[in-house]
């Protein structure tokens, strides 16, 4: 058994180096660009939207209160009718990259965190390369990837918008478990 903390320099190093990997995933390589789409009228639907002086939060419509109320005709009524929409709405001052960017090093971290808990659980000192490896990228994968599955089952979202950001939780964790099979202590 390897205790976790003393696991500190592979989890700030494969931590770093999957904030750098997504960096360039996302600035320099195309890929991502079509994951979302604007709308043709969005100064007009943005105006309009506005006047509600919607509170940031996430929403769903058409919304129910409760389960019942999915079966009532006004509901079906509104749900055949469209469009049906999850919306995230933000303040308008509140898109700024540097507190997502401290969040995201911060959740690269726990991974490395859990990964490291989970690889020091299962192997002791000296183990091969290719055992830490596998166990770090298998919990990494997890963490990074296949959570995101949930977003198009439930939500919609683009199958292929969820595959290729699972290829990215696969680059990520292929990044991670390199680190920790690298710097796996004798």
């Amino acid at each position: 058994m390897v205790p976790a903390l003393s696991l500190w320099l592979p989890i700030l190093l494969s931590a770093v180096a999957v904030f750098i990997a997504s960096s360039v995933i996302h600035m320099v390589l195309t890929y991502h660009r079509n994951d979302f789409r604007g709308l043709s009228s969005q100064d007009e639907i943005m105006d309009a939207l506005r006047a509600f002086n919607i509170p940031p939060g996430e929403y769903v419509m058409p919304h129910c209160e409760r389960p019942k109320a999915m079966e009532e005709p006004e509901f079906k009524e509104r749900l055949e009718k469209g469009p049906v929409a999850f919306l995230t709405v933000l303040k308008g001052n509140d898109f700024g990259m540097g507190k997502s960017l401290v969040l995201w090093f911060l959740y690269c971290l726990l991974i490395g965190l859990f990964s490291a808990y989970l690889a020091g659980q299962a192997l002791g000192p000296g183990a091969h390369y290719l055992s830490v490896f596998r166990f770090v990228g298998a919990a990494a994968f997890g963490a990074y990837a296949l959570a995101l599955l949930q977003n198009s089952i439930w939500y919609k979202r683009a199958w292929m918008t969820t595959l290729k950001s699972m290829m990215d939780g696969f680059i990520y964790a292929i990044v991670t478990a390199g680190i920790f099979g690298w710097l796996w202590p004798a």
